[in-house]
C-alpha cells in the first residue's frame, strides 16, 4: 500500500535531536515576539498544494518560529506569570505526543488516567480533602475556572427555587477569567473591594453579599499582586448561605507544596473546588490546568453528558469527560505526573520555598536601592516596585531593551492607578544577584 504522507527517517532523528538540544539547553532569552508584517514574507504561503517538504517545514520551525516567541520558561523571564517546566516533564511531553492517547474516558486511556489521577489526588490531599475529592486536567484556569463556576451553579440549582439571576461574589483583584466565565454562563459578578495589599476579607464579602449569589471565588495567589484571600473567613460565609466556594490557585495554589507557606490557605479543606495549572509553578510544560473538587460527584452531576454513540462508554470508571467541558482531550497532566513521580513531592516542596527565598531577596534588594521604591511584596512570589525618577515612557523603553538583550523580561502594570513593574518568580533557577545587578539600571 502507497504511504500517503511518506517522512524521511533522517529527518524525524533530526527533529528529535532538535528536541534533545532544546530541552538541556533551554530557551534563548533574545528571543521574542515579531511583527505580522515581518513574519509574513517568510511565513506567509507556507501551505500550498504540492507542500514545501518536511525539511524546509521544519527549517520555517527552528529558524523562524521558535524565535519569534517570548521564552516564558527563561529564569530571567519574570513578567506574567513565567513557564519553568523540569527537563523531565519537557521529555515526557515529547513522549506523550508519540503516544498519541486519547484520554478523555476510561477506555481509551485507562493508564494515562490514573496516573493523571495520582497527581490530582497528592493536590487534593494537600488541600485536606478525602476519598470523595478528584477532579480532571483541562487546558488552563479559564477553562478550569469556568467548569468549576457552572458544576457550583448546578449544584446550587438542585437545592431549591432559582433567583431571576444568579451571581458569583469575588475580588476586585479576581482573574479575568471569572468575568469571562460570569459572561458566558450570563450570570452577574458582585466584586467585594480588596484592602491595599489586594486581598479580601470574609467581613468584606459578608458586607456585600446578596441572596441572589451561588458561589464564592476566593484568589489563592491574584495574579497582578500575589494576594491570598481570607479563605477562612469566606469558607465561613459560604457555609452559613449554603454558597459554593472556589478557589483560583491558578498560579499561587502550588505554593501550599511548601510546608512553610501552607498556613497561608488555611480554610481550603472547607472549598468545594480548586484550580491551580502546573504549567506556572509546578514545572510541567503548557497547557495544563488541575481542576479538582472535594465530592467529584457534583461535578459529574453537571458535566455528565449522554449520547448514543456515548452508551458504549464504561460508565463503571473514571471519564475525565465526567468533570469539565470536554470529550476529546489529550492526557495533559501526565507530564506533571511524570516530573512528580520522577523527582518526589519533597523536591517540588523544595523547588517552590527556594523561589519564595529568591523573590525576599529581590525584594529586600529593591527595598535597599536607592531609586527604587518598593510597593508590595514578595506576596507569594510577587513584587511590584516602581523608579522614583523615571517617566512611564522611560520605563517601557527600559523594558523593551532588556527584554531584546535577553538581560531581563520585566514589564509594567498598573497598581492602585499607577504603572509599576512586577516580578513574579517561579523558576528556581533565577538568579537574585543577577536580577538585581539588572535594575540598576533603574537607578
Amino acid at each position: 500500500m502507497k504511504n500517503v504522507f511518506p517522512f524521511s527517517s533522517s529527518l524525524m532523528t533530526d527533529i528529535l535531536a532538535w528536541t534533545r538540544n532544546r530541552i538541556l539547553g533551554g530557551q534563548d532569552p533574545t528571543h521574542g515576539a515579531q511583527s505580522f508584517a515581518a513574519l509574513e514574507p517568510v511565513l506567509g504561503g507556507s501551505i500550498t498544494a504540492e507542500g514545501i517538504g518536511g525539511a524546509a517545514a521544519f527549517d520555517l520551525f527552528k529558524d523562524v518560529i521558535v524565535p519569534s516567541t517570548r521564552p516564558f520558561g527563561h529564569p530571567t523571564s519574570l513578567s506574567y506569570v513565567a513557564s519553568a517546566p523540569s527537563q523531565a516533564a519537557l521529555s515526557f511531553d515529547a513522549a506523550l505526543g508519540a503516544a498519541g492517547i486519547f484520554a478523555g474516558n476510561w477506555d481509551g486511556g485507562a493508564g494515562a488516567i490514573h496516573a493523571e489521577n495520582q497527581a490530582l489526588s497528592w493536590l487534593a490531599d494537600l488541600a485536606g480533602w478525602g476519598d470523595t475529592a478528584g477532579g480532571v486536567f483541562v487546558a488552563g484556569g479559564t477553562l478550569g475556572n469556568l467548569c468549576a463556576l457552572h458544576a457550583a451553579r448546578d449544584w446550587k440549582s438542585r437545592q431549591g427555587p432559582r433567583p431571576q439571576r444568579w451571581a458569583v461574589l469575588c475580588s476586585g483583584e479576581a482573574h479575568s477569567s471569572i468575568r469571562a466565565a460570569a459572561s458566558v454562563m450570563d450570570v452577574d459578578v458582585i466584586e467585594v473591594t480588596p484592602d491595599e495589599t489586594g486581598r479580601i476579607s470574609g467581613q468584606a464579602a459578608r458586607d456585600v453579599w446578596q441572596p441572589n449569589v451561588f458561589a464564592i471565588v476566593a484568589n489563592a495567589g491574584a495574579t497582578n499582586c500575589g494576594a491570598v484571600d481570607d479563605i477562612s473567613g469566606l469558607a465561613d460565609l459560604a457555609e452559613e448561605h449554603d454558597l459554593w466556594l472556589h478557589i483560583d490557585g491558578a498560579y499561587g495554589l502550588a505554593a501550599i507544596a511548601d510546608p512553610q507557606t501552607r498556613p497561608v490557605f488555611a480554610g481550603i479543606d472547607r472549598a468545594h473546588s480548586l484550580i491551580v495549572d502546573p504549567h506556572k509553578w509546578l514545572f510541567a510544560p503548557y497547557d495544563s490546568c488541575a481542576l479538582v473538587y472535594r465530592n467529584a460527584a457534583d461535578a459529574a452531576n453537571a458535566h455528565g453528558q449522554s449520547a448514543v454513540y456515548l452508551d458504549a462508554v464504561d460508565k463503571t470508571h473514571w471519564n475525565p469527560s465526567d468533570y469539565a467541558l470536554h470529550l476529546t482531550r489529550r492526557a495533559r497532566g501526565l507530564p506533571f505526573w511524570y516530573s512528580l513521580a520522577t523527582h518526589g513531592t519533597t523536591a517540588y516542596g523544595e523547588a517552590i520555598a527556594t523561589t519564595i527565598a529568591t523573590a525576599q531577596k529581590i525584594a529586600d534588594g529593591i527595598d535597599q536601592m536607592e531609586g527604587l521604591e518598593l510597593l508590595l511584596g514578595p506576596q507569594l512570589s510577587v513584587v511590584l516596585f516602581r523608579p522614583k525618577d523615571m517617566s512611564e515612557q522611560m520605563m517601557e523603553e527600559w523594558a523593551e531593551e532588556n527584554r531584546r538583550s535577553g538581560a531581563l523580561l520585566c514589564l509594567p502594570t498598573t497598581w492602585h492607578g499607577q504603572k509599576v513593574f512586577r516580578l513574579c518568580i517561579v523558576n528556581p533557577d533565577t538568579d537574585a544577584k543577577d536580577v538585581l545587578e539588572t535594575l540598576k539600571t533603574l537607578t
